[in-house]
């Protein structure tokens, strides 16, 4: 349960004026938004005159179509695609960005707060483009004002904000909203939450805002879609404070990295490649926003080292118990010494590889291990089955060997046990045992271990054995790899056939969808008025006096011509209506949850921009104009084909009436539009 801020509170931060606001151009596009008649073309100009923005927003819309679409270079596309409530927000925040760069708190960082939060946008971009929760756009802007309560703190009381900062130094262990909330009697986490939900954003993402640091406590019931989001801000805040650590502490936090991922059921590969791809959009975004960033290598070898460094620290921590062990084993070391010679000299060119040894038997481990690191393999250790296996789900090694006869969890039992994990799959196993009945062997193999071994340990079969392994875990590899390639393949080859889908459903002159998209739309949005018993429009847009242009000028202005129209039209349209060009000089507008009404105040803003805004062209000027017929569902009508011969009927009288005019064959009267179910 959210712990609200007391209004009276917050009422009293905002009539101080100091609080983080946005100004200028984002001011003035967030009071546009809100305006119920205004269009896209509006909002385009007011965005024009801000030349950063432009940049910025373009940026932003090419990030989140990727490779699903043609590349985005106007801003009317970019309105079109991220939607008015992300403009809203991203508006916001690069308002704010551009206002409290710096400010008076000398103990707050700036640009390490601001390239923080775009790493947090960034990376619930990333990972909503996985979990498909909420659309990315909107995710994304979430990331970038999660932290705003900071920001906002740093900026109303300055001076004693930067003591707080300058106590979390000091007490490490006393949690920072803590130290807000005996300052100010309010922290970080409240104050961004109330910010948030009053700058509009719905409360299925301000409410997980406030449990962004510490998800547990939100008590959202597991899969719900704020289990996901607040599960989502919590990786997302955990990446931004790798990409920011010091390069020699980085590899040591992908293990609660990887952690963190599993509560989103995103497995450490899959971690490691969002990752990566947020470091490339970092940079790209930086240079853009004026932002320091940093080289940061890949991330899969990142969790290299840090499986490198927990292992040696492991080691370095069985050395040390082994010196306070009482039981003198130098007979065991003697022969540990001597095997590890002779498998030295008959190993040849091993690769080192990452091995487990489960074995109850110490001096059996000791043996095996100084074997196996005399010739370089990086050896870890586990008394019994059990811990054998939670080690080799966190160590993922390549070659297990194991101990047939052990208590609590047994050699074959392990072998079962991790046979039914993903990593587990691909582990080489070699089990150990005195005993050479055949029938136990034949079980053995049949449970998923991969050889054996017989006891007392002979260096030179052990050698044998790691060889014939190892072969077996290159061809693995190459696999691995192989499949890789495929599933690469496979993904340039889903792109491709996205690409000629969006040509075959693309007008190649005007940009906007054919009429192939137009009937699988409107038919969509036919089910959905259907289903909901919301309105639904159209209007057929016809150019005037097209064949004129044609026969006179020729068809290069007459292609001109029609590029100009439909310019004008995308800018007067609203952000949920859908055009598409349907044949030589027709377009069709669908317009859901429209009624008649709004439907022509609609058309009238088209046939006014079309008639406003003349075409220079082969020498001349050109003045077009167009007619349109409007209709919206009714009772009468049995699918989108009605709809769009009632609107044909009323663009015929348009023309029949001169032209460069709206008509409808509707009457406007009130009426039921939607039959009753």
């Amino acid at each position: 349960m959210v712990v609200p801020l007391d209004v009276t509170k917050f009422e009293h931060l905002k009539a101080s004026g100091d609080l983080p606001s946005p100004k200028g151009v984002a001011l003035a596009i967030i009071r546009l938004i809100q305006q119920e008649d205004s269009s896209m073309g509006d909002l385009a100009r007011v965005i024009k005159t801000d030349p950063a923005f432009v940049g910025r927003l373009i940026k932003a819309a090419n990030g989140l179509t990727g490779y699903n679409r043609r590349a985005i270079v106007s801003v009317q596309e970019a309105l079109m695609v991220l939607g008015l409530p992300a403009v809203r927000t991203l508006a916001l925040g690069f308002s704010l960005l551009s206002s409290y760069r710096d400010g008076n708190c000398k103990s707050f960082d700036y640009g390490r707060y601001w390239t923080g939060c775009l790493v947090y946008a960034l990376a619930m971009q990333a990972i909503t483009q996985r979990t498909r929760v909420a659309a990315a756009e909107e995710t994304f802007c979430l990331g970038l004002l999660v932290r705003i309560g900071e920001l906002a703190l740093a900026t109303l009381y300055p001076q004693d904000y930067g003591k707080v900062l300058q106590q979390t130094v000091e007490y490490r262990d006393v949690p920072l909203v803590a130290l807000e909330q005996r300052a100010f009697a309010l922290n970080h986490r409240e104050l961004a939450s109330a910010m948030l939900a009053d700058w509009g954003l719905p409360r299925i993402f301000h409410e997980p805002a406030y449990f962004a640091e510490v998800p547990e406590e939100s008590g959202y019931a597991d899969g719900s879609r704020e289990f996901v989001i607040v599960h989502s801000l919590h990786l997302a805040s955990f990446v931004a404070e790798v990409f920011l650590a010091e390069e020699a502490e980085r590899p040591n936090l992908m293990s609660r990295l990887f952690e963190i991922g599993t509560r989103l059921s995103l497995d450490a590969a899959t971690v490691n490649d969002l990752c990566d791809g947020v470091v490339r959009e970092w940079q790209a975004w930086g240079s853009l926003l004026e932002l320091e960033t940093l080289e940061i290598p890949p991330f899969s070898e990142l969790a290299s080292r840090g499986e490198a460094i927990a292992a040696s620290l492991a080691t370095v921590a069985r050395e040390r118990a082994i010196k306070h062990d009482a039981e003198p084993r130098l007979q065991t070391v003697t022969q540990t010494q001597h095997g590890g010679e002779q498998l030295a000299l008959s190993a040849g060119v091993l690769q080192p590889m990452r091995v487990l040894v489960v074995d109850d038997d110490g001096s059996m481990r000791g043996l095996v291990r100084k074997v196996l690191e005399t010739v370089g393999h990086q050896v870890i250790e586990a008394a019994d089955g059990r811990a054998g296996m939670e080690m080799a789900l966190e160590f993922q090694p390549q070659l297990m060997i194991v101990d047939w006869v052990m208590p609590e969890m047994n050699g074959l039992e392990l072998t079962r046990a991790l046979r039914q994990t993903k990593i587990g799959r691909s582990i080489y196993i070699l089990i150990m045992t005195g005993l050479e009945d055949d029938d136990r062997l034949i079980e053995a193999f049949e449970n998923g271990v991969d050889d054996f071994m017989n006891k007392p340990i002979n260096p030179r079969v052990l050698a044998a054995r790691l060889r014939a392994g190892q072969r077996v875990i290159r061809l693995q590899q190459e696999l691995d790899r192989d499949r890789e390639e495929i599933r690469r393949f496979a993904a340039e080859l889903a792109v491709s056939n996205r690409r000629l889908q969006e040509v075959a459903l693309t007008d190649s002159l005007t940009g906007f969808p054919n009429r192939r998209y137009a009937i699988e739309r409107i038919q969509q949005e036919w089910s959905v008025s259907s289903r909901t018993r919301r309105p639904l429009s159209g209007m057929v847009i016809d150019v005037d006096q097209f064949k004129t242009y044609n026969d006179s000028h020729g068809h290069d202005v007459g292609d001109a011509v029609l590029r100009q129209v439909a310019a004008s039209i995308k800018g007067a349209l609203r952000a949920q209506d859908i055009v598409a060009r349907t044949g030589g000089d027709e377009f069709l507008v669908i317009c859901p949850d429209s009624g008649l009404d709004a439907a022509l105040a609609c058309a009238e803003r088209v046939r006014f921009a079309v008639e406003s805004a003349p075409l220079a062209a082969g020498g001349q000027t050109h003045h077009m104009s167009v007619s349109i017929g409007v209709a919206t569902r009714d009772t009468v009508m049995t699918d989108p084909d009605a709809l769009i011969k009632r609107a044909d009927q009323a663009l015929y009288l348009a023309k029949n009436k001169g032209r460069n005019r709206i008509m409808t064959a509707q009457s406007l009267r009130p009426g039921p539009l939607i039959p009753p179910r």
